[in-house]
């Protein structure tokens, strides 16, 4: 196998390791979101002048409704910036492991010009992660 295809290759598995990385972060943030958001909608159905404490490490603090109400706001759109920053992220990534796949397949395959279609291990969109 040439180097170059080596070469490749290793950049295939990193881009696949960064894909899993990214994949896993965004399961994370979108579970907060969700998280957050249900907070926020059972927060709505709260009286207003109820007692109210929020978490802070391991202790619990008194808080008030509008800045409970505030801070889980604020919380959710900063969830759902990263959601949308990690998705674009994913996104980029897995359209540079097909670029590099599809450069890969071209070199094992002596760089002939013809056909071109999917006919390496894996085929269009083995790199799903």
């Amino acid at each position: 196998m040439p180097p170059e295809a080596q070469e490749k290759i290793e950049e295939l598995q990193e881009l696949q390791e960064t894909a899993q990385q990214v994949a896993e972060q965004k399961e994370q943030a979108q579970s907060a979101l969700n998280e957050s958001k249900t907070a926020l909608d059972a927060l709505e159905d709260v009286d207003e002048d109820a007692g109210m404490y929020r978490e802070i490490g391991e202790v619990l603090v008194e808080t008030d409704y509008e800045s409970a109400y505030d801070d889980l706001e604020e919380k959710v759109d900063s969830l759902e910036v990263r959601v949308e920053q990690l998705e674009k992220q994913e996104e980029r990534v897995e359209e540079q492991f097909d670029d590099l796949q599809s450069e890969l397949q071209q070199m094992l395959q002596g760089g002939a010009g013809g056909g071109g279609g999917p006919m390496g291990p894996g085929g269009p969109g083995a790199g799903g992660a």
